[in-house]
């Protein structure tokens, strides 16, 4: 497939993007320009009903467009892709270029939306505009999703400290007193056995009853 879906080992911003309708014949073309922008595409998916659209833009309700919007974006088959990389919804709003396509082919003509859309309304691709926003449409668009706070380097240090450090110093203390002839090997097994979230196993108490 002309994408690749990978898990991270740590977590990075993640983002919403949306090839809408009026791009969907370049679908796999953007894509590829996602991956060599450094993205990774978490999750991907086909929709949307002209009721799924409504309430995917209910912030927008009431505004003069919305019709026109909600329209547009049930006329055809759309591509939601969830990204992640550092600073991803900037990278990505960066990428998109601004919401109006034919000003962005002024002042933006490298963009992806001078290059593939056409007005403001059939602009090609959606971008989440802040934290919030992204949180709200990937749990809308991927609702068994996951979306947690990145810790601040306060939270990692403390959890080290709290959690690894301790455990991890007795092993080593442990590995110099038996001086193993394969240091690494045993360091493994030896974290693996005494891991500190393994559940505990308690042997079964048989209690007799009165005769």
């Amino acid at each position: 497939p002309p994408y690749t879906v990978s898990p991270l080992r740590i977590y990075v911003e993640r983002t919403l993007a949306i090839i809408k309708p009026d791009a969907i014949d370049k679908a796999a073309e953007i894509e590829n320009i996602i991956l060599k922008s450094g993205f990774t595409i978490l999750q991907r998916k086909l929709l949307l009903s002209p009721e799924q659209c409504s309430d995917f833009y209910a912030e927008e309700y009431g505004k003069h467009f919305f019709p026109s919007l909600t329209a547009f974006m049930s006329s055809g088959p759309i591509v939601a892709l969830m990204l992640a990389c550092d600073n991803a919804i900037a990278h990505w709003k960066s990428i998109i270029g601004p919401v109006n396509s034919a000003k962005a082919r002024e002042t933006h003509p490298e963009c992806l939306r001078a290059k593939y859309g056409t007005s403001e309304l059939q602009n090609a691709l959606h971008g989440s505009d802040s934290f919030q926003a992204a949180v709200r449409e990937i749990k809308f668009m991927f609702p068994n999703s996951i979306i947690e706070p990145l810790p601040s380097r306060e939270e990692n240090e403390e959890y080290l400290s709290r959690y690894i450090n301790p455990v991890l110093l007795r092993g080593l203390t442990e590995l110099c007193m038996n001086k193993p002839l394969n240091p690494i090997i045993w360091l493994a097994d030896w974290l693996i056995q005494n891991n500190p979230d393994q559940p505990q196993i308690c042997e079964a108490v048989v209690v007799e009853e009165e005769q």
